[in-house]
């Protein structure tokens, strides 16, 4: 099993735009490291105090194969200065890969989390 994280950022606190970056990350941090819902073994979501519109675990059990994952959502610490409109993920997975071979996906303006993962 391995952790997968990813983040994204959100333009406006609507039940909308949440569910559609939710929706876009978890395609883009599954379809990278090549696996199914049936490898998902929970996911983790926090998000900054500025969104509260929606939960994204809410948004992702929608999508096809995802109501029986376990899913739970926090609140990010709010730290002065970082970044805001952003929704962060842990995304435990059964992938047989080394860890440093682990995709980790940021999307948006949330790139600049981890400017060490450019390629």
């Amino acid at each position: 099993m391995r952790g997968i994280r990813g983040a994204i950022t959100v333009k406006e606190n609507t039940e909308e735009a949440i569910g559609k970056a939710t929706r876009k990350l978890l395609r883009a941090m599954m379809s990278e490291n090549n696996i199914t819902t049936g490898d998902i073994v929970s996911v983790m979501f926090t998000l900054t105090s500025d969104l509260n519109a929606a939960f994204p675990a809410a948004c992702a059990r929608k999508m096809q194969g995802w109501s029986y994952i376990p899913m739970l959502c926090a609140q990010e610490v709010d730290v002065p200065g970082s970044m805001s409109g952003c929704i962060r993920v842990l995304m435990h997975a059964n992938i047989d890969v080394a860890q440093r071979d682990v995709k980790h996906v940021y999307l948006d303006d949330a790139v600049k989390l981890r400017p060490d993962l450019k390629d």
